[in-house]
């Protein structure tokens, strides 16, 4: 990635979008004074891309879905649903471990606070989901929670569908994953991020600095899918959906 982003620089580029915490931080490291616009779940003053969200400074700015940070309320909504359930799953990409190791260290503590034994599956390729849900069934988690990499992202749909098939509730943060058929999606619209930050990036290349912004959060719940899990939501949760796919 340095490698790559060193090239680009050397073309030269008027600004660079840098999308996912690993490529963002790789064009920090880079020390260009060209703007770069970031994208994705991260906080990034945690990250130490900006000092502040308000008032990022130097060259960097950019717009987050937060949802590594939202990782324990995700883990609190499936609890919500399923109060009787013991243990839960959370499934990360250990090739992207900026993402992976927070949003792990996040859950165990929310799982401590939450009384849950929570086990942590690994899936870095499409070959890797068959095995993930397999062991679910042998692990007798009662819900899934899928991490926020960009990753499973891109396989909302092949989720969706083996959550179906192996009868497992399942929270992603991509509304798309609900669509298709999951559970519950609770994270920011990641179409929209990339939407202001292409707005972003045109206001740089006119000499304006926009500051940075979260996009909003949202709460999708399927009944669909619930009923066909013989699950039933609380009021009290399908009050602060967002939306509800019949």
């Amino acid at each position: 990635m340095p490698a790559l982003i060193a090239d680009l620089l050397h073309r030269p580029v008027a600004v660079l979008a840098a999308t996912t915490g690993p490529v963002a931080l790789a064009a920090k490291t880079a020390n260009t004074p060209v703007p770069i616009v970031f994208t994705g779940a991260f906080d990034p003053v945690k990250l130490g891309l900006v000092a502040s969200l308000a008032r990022p400074e130097g060259n960097m700015t950019g717009v987050t879905q937060l949802t590594i940070e939202l990782g324990p309320k995700k883990l609190e909504l499936i609890h919500e649903l399923l109060p009787a359930a013991t243990t839960m799953a959370l499934l990360v990409n250990p090739n992207n471990p900026v993402v992976a190791e927070t949003e792990q260290r996040n859950l165990e503590a929310a799982a401590r606070t939450l009384g849950l034994r929570l086990v942590v599956l690994n899936a870095g390729s499409e070959q890797d989901f068959d095995k993930v849900f397999a062991s679910l069934v042998e692990l007798r988690a009662g819900g899934l929670v899928i991490g926020s990499d960009p990753f499973f992202l891109g396989q909302s749909a092949r989720l969706a569908e083996l959550a179906q098939r192996h009868a497992m509730p399942a929270l992603s943060i991509d509304r798309e994953f609900t669509a298709a058929g999951g559970l519950m999606s609770y994270g920011g619209d990641v179409a929209d991020s990339y939407h202001i930050a292409g707005i972003y990036t045109g206001r740089i290349l006119k000499g304006d600095k926009p500051a940075d912004q979260s996009t909003k959060v949202e709460l999708v719940i399927n009944l669909k899918t619930a009923r066909a899990l013989g699950l039933a939501f609380p009021p009290a949760l399908l009050g602060r959906a967002d939306e509800i796919i019949e």
